[in-house]
């Protein structure tokens, strides 16, 4: 199966270049190929008229070439400093030179100045672990950066903070190649676009002259009468009763309910406790008190709580980071679909393989998976196909209240409807979902009700249509609501 048919590119200096197209349409690998990571078949590469060999990323990142990739690529056991300099380090008479200065002056370019030098990577958050890998490519000088959805962790602060210093580089004249899903994104930062569809160049042209609908027929082949499709379907009886959870990042506790068939839409900003939230009602963080109700029965305590007893309980969670919790990397797509309901494909304790297989082709047909095939390790898939494999491990498993933390996170345009499709299906047909996202968009569009996060703290539950983006903001951000809608 040919990644790449024949693709020509031209990233001229002083410009962010947006490379936009669905999942496995060849982008990943057309960048992997620029920064040295993957060798062609086939082609050229040239910088400044003058042709590069671009047999490794070291060689790469010597020709002044930068690849910030989607799924982070730090040693989370070494500190900031070490992972920024890792491959370029200095030293003097056998010893290591500190570089922390320009490690500083990078971050302070991010307006991270609070991410301390000789902090170990592990201890951030994903958004802040995002920044590391955005400053590390500022501190190899690099004349082309090359970034992969790099604001796919990051919060509104951090994105503007990050699309000010893209601003930077570009008037001092680098060239950006800029990755996203994110229509509004390419609108705000790009100065040009080139759309892959199935490995090949399909348009190209200036951001300023194209329309979002014009974008999204260039990369799908196709038009979508309506991005975030309303549920159609009435809710039904409470089935999860969250009674007061305190824990680290719940501070003041949190109760609401969860209805058969809704779609639950929680909101906050990062570092609000939404991801928490949803990780302590799966057992995956400790809860200090509190417990829940499922269908109407005795409340069971959450301290001590850990996943096991949530599956059996009828409870599934689809982490945010699917690297390295939502998926075993080094396993097949089919094994990792089947893999937390595994007694389904066994007989007498033996895994009935014909049976697995059969198992994850229907899913993968389903949920229009592009691989080789389901023995493929789940690691070569782009990231949008690996969503798609942690969530038909869900719809394997088949629970009934369904914790998805942003679900869409790497997803393209077309993708992202089929799985928005997908949780209406699915809540139609009685399960019932709640999805936790920093997107306001598919939030107001997809969901029956939301909630806001504000430090710990959960708003009461509205419907998704008596919420304006102003007013969900102005709790993410305050705690507090417009006067003229506390008195509705």
């Amino acid at each position: 199966m040919l990644a790449l048919r024949g693709v020509s590119l031209d990233i001229r200096a002083g410009e962010v270049l947006a490379l936009i197209g669905e999942n496995g349409a060849g982008k990943s690998t057309l960048m992997k190929v620029l920064s040295g990571a993957h060798q062609p078949d086939s082609g050229s590469v040239e910088m400044e008229g003058r042709p590069l060999a671009l047999t490794s990323p070291s060689v790469a990142r010597r020709a002044g070439i930068a690849m910030i990739y989607q799924e982070l690529t730090l040693a989370p056991h070494l500190s900031v400093e070490e992972n920024m300099t890792l491959g370029m380090e200095r030293t003097k008479f056998g010893f290591l030179r500190s570089q922390t200065q320009k490690v500083e002056a990078a971050l302070q370019l991010l307006e991270a100045e609070d991410i301390l030098s000789s902090r170990k990577v592990r201890s951030l958050t994903i958004a802040r672990q995002q920044i590391v890998e955005i400053a590390r490519a500022i501190v190899s000088e690099a004349r082309v950066v090359i970034m992969d959805e790099p604001t796919s962790s990051l919060s509104g602060d951090d994105k503007q903070a990050l699309f000010r210093v893209i601003r930077k580089l570009r008037e001092e004249g680098l060239a950006i190649v800029y990755i996203s899903h994110f229509l509004d994104e390419i609108d705000e930062i790009a100065d040009r676009y080139t759309v892959l569809r199935d490995g090949e160049s399909v348009g190209q042209g200036l951001v300023a002259e194209s329309t979002p609908e014009s974008l999204v027929e260039q990369m799908i082949g196709r038009t979508i009468d309506e991005m975030y499709p309303r549920p159609n379907h009435d809710t039904g009886e409470v089935v999860l009763a969250v009674k007061t959870v305190h824990g680290t990042a719940l501070p003041r506790g949190v109760s609401f309910d969860l209805q058969g068939r809704e779609i639950l839409g929680i909101f906050g900003l990062v570092g609000a406790g939404r991801t928490e939230l949803a990780r302590c009602l799966f057992g995956l963080d400790p809860v200090v008190s509190g417990g829940i109700e499922l269908n109407g029965g005795a409340e069971m305590n959450l301290s001590g709580f850990q996943p096991i007893k949530a599956l059996t309980g009828g409870l599934d969670y689809l982490s945010e980071n699917r690297k390295d919790e939502g998926l075993a990397q080094n396993l097949s797509i089919a094994a990792n679909t089947t893999l937390s309901a595994i007694r389904k494909t066994s007989r007498l304790g033996f895994l009935q393989l014909e049976e697995e297989k059969a198992t994850a082709d229907r899913l993968a047909k389903k949920l229009d998976i592009r691989c080789a095939n389901t023995s493929q390790p789940v690691s070569a898939l782009s990231g949008g196909n690996q969503q798609k494999v942690a969530l038909a491990r869900m719809i394997h498993h088949d629970s009934d209240i369904f914790f998805m933390d942003e679900p869409t996170r790497g997803i393209d345009v077309g993708s992202k409807h089929e799985i928005y499709e997908l949780i209406h299906s699915m809540a139609a047909g009685g399960k019932s979902i709640i999805v936790v996202s920093s997107y306001l968009p598919e939030l107001l569009g997809i969901c029956h009700n939301i909630a806001v996060m504000h430090r710990g703290s959960l708003s009461k539950k509205r419907p998704a249509e008596e919420w304006s983006e102003q007013e969900i903001l102005l709790f993410a951000t305050t705690g507090k609501h417009q006067p003229s809608f506390v008195a509705q």
